[in-house]
């Protein structure tokens, strides 16, 4: 019988990949635990846990339907890097600089708590402003957490506008602070070798497993400012 964290992952699967995009009614239950070769009660648990990820809606009587937008489960919203150029009134550009599938780096692993020889997706990117260098993305997801991030490419789609779109969070982490340009920011930002670089770091979980972290290096001069 097909494990409920089984049809989970499936479910999840055709949801952010095809077919069941957002405002698609889901089969019954009942064709569901058919389909799946398994109980009503193990597909009531695997939608159950899908809504409480915020991707889709259960109503008595109407069904289940795919959200037109992830619900998020916490105050903070992650930002759009995309929407924060466009706001400045720049046109916005972006490229996949580098994708790599690896073993996590020891010091990631003991920082999201991953096992000996997790795989992780290493992805670096460049965000542009009218064709000027804004914002470097240096960023792992892991994969034991979140398998299909590792059949996208990355090459058309950002994996900050991605994971914003595929998967809420339930706790998140950000460090601000002040490095000295490494030989990615000297090549992608324009940076001189040992100037100061305005640094994000960001690590989100989902019930206790780390999702993905990432660097944000911008571009010299910039500066963050937040109105609440």
């Amino acid at each position: 019988m097909t494990s409920f964290r089984a049809i989970q992952t499936e479910v999840l699967r055709r949801i952010t990949d095809g077919p069941w995009g957002p405002g698609t009614l889901l089969p019954s239950e009942t064709d569901l635990a058919r389909d799946f070769a398994c109980s009503r009660a193990t597909i009531n648990r695997a939608l159950r846990e899908i809504a409480d990820l915020g991707l889709i809606d259960r109503r008595r009587k109407s069904g289940t339907r795919v959200r037109m937008a992830p619900v998020r489960q916490a105050r903070f919203e992650i930002p759009l890097v995309r929407a924060e150029i466009e706001s400045l009134g720049a046109a916005y550009r972006y490229a996949l600089l580098s994708r790599e599938i690896t073993p996590a780096p020891d010091a990631l692993r003991a920082q999201l708590n991953l096992e000996p020889g997790a795989q992780v997706l290493h992805l670096i990117c460049l965000h542009q402003a009218d064709g000027a260098p804004y914002q470097l993305e240096n960023r792992w997801i892991n994969l034991a957490a979140l398998p299909q991030a590792g059949d996208q490419d990355f090459t058309r789609q950002s994996p900050n506008e991605w994971l914003v779109a595929t998967v809420p969070f339930s706790e998140v982490e950000i460090s601000f602070l002040a490095t000295a340009a490494t030989e990615l920011e000297v090549t992608h930002l324009n940076h001189r070798p040992g100037d100061p670089v305005f640094l994000v770091k960001r690590t989100t979980w989902w019930q206790g497993a780390a999702i993905t972290h990432t660097a944000l290096s911008h571009r010299p001069g910039h500066r963050m400012t937040a109105r609440y």
